[in-house]
């Protein structure tokens, strides 16, 4: 455990990087708050806290810059007081009291704005569909055997699977296969779809119904991840191998979803560099929060950002967002 003079000297060194991106020198954090004590002083602490693993020197002449171990510190040492600031906080407000239409388009738009405040890559990742109640569903023709089955559920999302017919079906028997599927299944949650017995009819249509309720059966696990920003986060790193490594993890979905999962399962909303366990982001660190209703997390929002990202605005960003899009979606 540092003492108070070493915890307000590391917490000056972070901001300082934080702010700088530059190697902190003894000068710049000899009068920082909660510090006022020479340089020379200074220099022995920093010195110390580099032996400990929360300082690390890059150069023999230049200042020093924080671990991870350093971050870890720092952000466990965060006074709850942080709070965000008013004109972002207006921006929260002002967005979500106009969000309306789509689940889709909601959560997109909602990256964008976690993207804009913080200036990282954002991250949201929404309701699985299974616990959703089916509002409508509709075979609609693609071609001679190509069809697509459209449901709208009651969280806002519009489920769209395509499938393959296995005979010709003109608009009519489409129809018909719309309206049993409409009589058997809502105001049916969509994970018990599957199990929906259908009355017996015509063969080729009975086939088309099962063939929907399959679609729609594959789809229901599938968190729907949205990802924005990445352009600013790449512009936080100087390295090449570095952005290229970051965008193209980002990129990847279902690696997003692991990720954000594994943190909140793990009952944290900071992981830093190595914390967690990916190894193409280990210059990154991830801030997440649940989204959640009554109780029950329907998803998850964060930002992903460079191990010197500005922790305190990253979580009361991700803090208020989180719990404006909880609000939005306990609404419908």
């Amino acid at each position: 455990m540092l003492d108070d003079r070493k915890t307000a000297i590391l917490s000056a060194v972070v901001q300082e990087y934080i702010t700088t991106a530059q190697p902190v020198g003894s000068t710049h954090i000899a009068d920082a708050p909660g510090v006022h004590v020479s340089p020379a002083t200074v220099r022995n602490e920093m010195a110390s806290l580099e032996q400990e693993g929360y300082l690390v020197q890059p150069h023999t002449s230049a200042g020093r810059i924080p671990t991870d171990k350093g971050y870890r510190f720092f952000v466990d040492h965060l006074t709850p007081s942080d709070r965000l600031d008013a004109n972002a906080t207006q921006q929260v407000g002002e967005f979500f009291g106009r969000a309306h239409g789509r689940l889709e388009e909601l959560l997109s738009q909602t990256t964008d704005l976690l993207a804009h405040l913080t200036r990282y890559a954002a991250v949201v990742v929404g309701p699985q569909a299974q616990t959703a109640v089916v509002r409508s569903i509709q075979v609609v023709g693609l071609s001679l055997r190509m069809a697509t089955v459209v449901a709208v559920l009651s969280n806002g999302h519009v489920e769209n699977q395509t499938i393959e017919l296995g005979s010709d079906l003109d608009d009519i028997q489409l129809a018909t296969a719309s309206q049993q599927l409409q009589a058997a299944v809502v105001g049916k949650p969509l994970g018990s779809v599957a199990t929906t017995p259908l009355l017996p009819g015509n063969e080729p249509i009975d086939q088309l119904c099962r063939q929907a309720l399959g679609a729609l059966q594959r789809s229901q696990n599938v968190a729907p991840v949205y990802v924005g920003g990445a352009a600013s986060v790449a512009n936080a790193f100087d390295a090449v191998d570095i952005v290229r490594s970051v965008l193209t993890t980002l990129e990847q979905q279902y690696v997003v979803v692991s990720l954000v999962r594994d943190v909140i399962d793990r009952g944290l909303t900071v992981a830093i560099g190595a914390e967690h366990g990916l190894e193409p982001l280990v210059s990154c660190s991830v801030v997440v929060k649940s989204v959640t209703v009554e109780g029950e997390r329907l998803g998850t929002v964060g930002v992903l950002g460079p191990t010197r990202m500005n922790y305190p605005q990253a979580l009361a960003t991700v803090d208020v967002v989180s719990d404006r899009l909880g609000r939005r979606l306990a609404e419908g």
